[in-house]
């Protein structure tokens, strides 16, 4: 059975953004495990994230924005109902 592939769009980040995203990568593999990386390396690293760590935890914090959005509203129609 094939994996399901979401459909997402590509992220969008802004140079300067994405500059500063590589040089922390870099800077982390550096300090946590004495690794030196150069930018392709940091950039490649910051591509797996964005395209295919980022839309899971995106989702999650959708869906966990959703069922808080649920629960609220049920403690609004609770206060109506008394």
């Amino acid at each position: 059975m094939a994996s399901k592939k979401y459909s997402t769009c590509k992220i969008q980040i802004e140079k300067e953004t994405k500059e500063k995203m590589v040089s922390d990568i870099k800077n982390y593999f550096l300090k946590e495990r004495d690794e030196e990386l150069g930018d392709l390396a940091a950039n490649f690293i910051l591509d797996f994230f964005l395209e295919d760590l980022a839309p899971h935890i995106y989702n999650q914090g959708v869906y966990d924005s959703y069922k808080y959005m649920g629960e609220r509203t049920e403690d609004l129609l609770e206060i109506i109902k008394s």
